[in-house]
């Protein structure tokens, strides 16, 4: 059996994605997941105590909030997050991200809430 090499389109992956702060794995590196997520509006206030949390901006202009200040993001920037540190992010339009992390981590946390995404969805 030939094995097919194939690169990851994220145009193809994000037209895939119908809703909102709904993260979709797309890749795996050892432990560590590439997320593509379509964003718009506020999110919650939550942190990650066990690992650090990388957003690129693929697409629009997103704001991370922290208790001290913010920081902004536009396309073809990322910004990585801190373990521990509480975090807001918000896009007043649309923003599709591409999210590195830990296989396993919540969207939102600890907080929990109605915005928690189901872990480990492939598109």
């Amino acid at each position: 059996m030939k094995k097919t090499h194939q690169a990851i389109n994220f145009s193809e992956k994000f037209a895939k994605i119908t809703d909102l702060w709904q993260p979709r794995v797309i890749a795996e590196m050892n432990d560590y997941q590439f997320k593509v997520v379509r964003i718009e509006g506020d999110f919650i206030w939550h942190d990650h105590t066990d690992t650090d949390e990388t957003f690129i901006v693929l697409r629009g202009q997103l704001r991370i909030d922290f208790r001290d200040g913010a920081v902004s993001i536009g396309p073809g920037e990322m910004f990585v997050v801190p373990k521990g540190v509480e975090h807001k992010p918000f896009a007043e339009k649309e923003v599709h991200l591409l999210l590195i992390e830990p296989r396993g981590v919540l969207n939102t946390g600890h907080a929990g809430g109605d915005r928690t995404a189901q872990n480990d969805i492939w598109i």
